[in-house]
């Protein structure tokens, strides 16, 4: 049975709390992940492979980049990033440019058709998902609105 504050209230047990928070990750976990798959799918009309355009949209979102940056980024080992990065440099959708400070470091920033090419994308993948949003009622959005700081907000803890 739930305890009661100073106020007479109820509140929670710790372990009902915490298993119902348990719980609410596990849920916006998949969520998440299904909603990614599905507008995944829009992707295919760039041409490029799912590793190809995640390293372009770091070098896209986050400006000129190190190798050893956007390998840890990407989270692969450097011979990798050199692959990926060259069929990107062979596509024309990045350069590589020396640093401004230190011309032995060099850094990979996106094209202009670099960047067009992963704006597009972005563009097809907001627009599905908008069209998903748009078929709920307007309370739901609402509601939805609603928690999207509070998404915000546990996406930027570290």
């Amino acid at each position: 049975m739930p305890a009661r504050s100073a106020r007479g209230n109820r509140t929670p047990r710790p372990e009902a709390s915490a298993a119902a928070t348990g719980d609410l990750a596990d849920r916006l976990h998949s969520v998440a992940i299904h909603i990614l798959r599905r507008l995944r799918r829009e992707d295919d009309a760039s041409g490029l492979p799912a590793p190809q355009l995640s390293a372009l949209s770091v070098i896209v979102f986050g400006g000129p980049i190190t190798l050893g940056a956007l390998a840890e980024a990407e989270q692969v080992r450097p011979p990798t990033i050199t692959r990926l990065v060259a069929a990107l440099e062979e596509a024309g959708l990045v350069e590589r440019e020396a640093d401004a400070n230190d011309k032995r470091v060099m850094r990979v920033r996106a094209t202009a058709r670099g960047a067009k090419l992963l704006q597009e994308g972005r563009r097809r993948r907001v627009a599905s998902l908008a069209a998903s949003l748009a078929t709920l009622p307007r309370a739901e959005r609402s509601a939805l609105a609603a928690a999207v700081p509070i998404l915000e907000r546990v996406a930027r803890r570290d």
